[in-house]
Order: C-alpha cells, then sequence, then structure tokens
C-alpha cells in the first residue's frame, strides 16, 4: 500500500509539471532560511495547481503554519520531521518518501530540518484560486519553532 501512495503521488507531481508547463521563477522565502522556486503553476476552474521545490538548510524549519487545501510532496533530499499541534511528530520523511498534508486551520503544523544535508522538496499545492501558499499560525505552546 505504501508503494501505491508513492506512485500516486510520484505520479501527481509529474502530471502536474506536464500539465502546467514549465514555467519558472523565483519565489519569496517561506521563513527563516527556506527559500521557494516555483516550478510551473496554472488554474483550472476555481483551484491554483501549483509545484515548488522548498529547500529547508540545515537547522531550520518552515515555521508554524497551515495551507487552505491539500498538499502533496516527494521529499528529494535529506529528512523532514514534521509536526503537529500537539507538539507530536506526526512523521520522519527521507528522501522518496512521499508527503501529505491536509487542508484547514485545524491542521497546524511545521516541518523541520534536523538533519546535517539541506532538505529539498518538490510540493503541489491544490488551493482554492488565490489562496496564498500557507497561513501563519502561532506556536501552539511547543518548546521548539
Amino acid at each position: 500500500m505504501r508503494t501505491a501512495f508513492r506512485t500516486a503521488v510520484t505520479g501527481s507531481v509529474a502530471a502536474a509539471a506536464l500539465l502546467v508547463g514549465g514555467t519558472t521563477a523565483q519565489a519569496t522565502p517561506a521563513g527563516p532560511g527556506v527559500t521557494a522556486r516555483l516550478i510551473s503553476q496554472t488554474t483550472i476552474g476555481d483551484t491554483d495547481y501549483t509545484l515548488r521545490e522548498i529547500t529547508i538548510p540545515p537547522g531550520q524549519a518552515t515555521g508554524w503554519h497551515y495551507h487552505d487545501g491539500p498538499l502533496y510532496g516527494i521529499v528529494k533530499q535529506g529528512t523532514l520531521s514534521h509536526f503537529d499541534s500537539s507538539c507530536a511528530s506526526d512523521g520522519v520523511y527521507r528522501a522518496g518518501n512521499p508527503i501529505q498534508e491536509p487542508a484547514g486551520s485545524g491542521n497546524v503544523h511545521i516541518g523541520r530540518n534536523l538533519g546535517n544535508v539541506p532538505l529539498v522538496l518538490d510540493v503541489l499545492y491544490v488551493l482554492p484560486h488565490g489562496s496564498p501558499f500557507s497561513e501563519d499560525a502561532p506556536n501552539p505552546g511547543c518548546p521548539f519553532e
């Protein structure tokens, strides 16, 4: 089942890249030390589909946030340590692993690079048209940022 999910996510990211073409641009940083590179983007109906490459340096994090739509991604390099609003780890994802994040303010989370190499992710954002990539959220009381 894990292989089927990985295949589906990889296929979705690849299909999105083909679907939306090859427009390339630099995006603004998503958090301290975090960079994002726009790979491709399109809008179909009321939904924006955006494929981005996210890089998180060692010891850095995305900051607490949530998304207005689901995200689907693949870890290209490094290890993503993902934490939910209870301060508990809800996943450790290594190179080749897929990741999925559900939508909504009830899904506040943070992604951290606790390793010693840059973490690189390819992420497909499926968002309501005009929504930001993420919505900032306060630290829910965890002893880390």
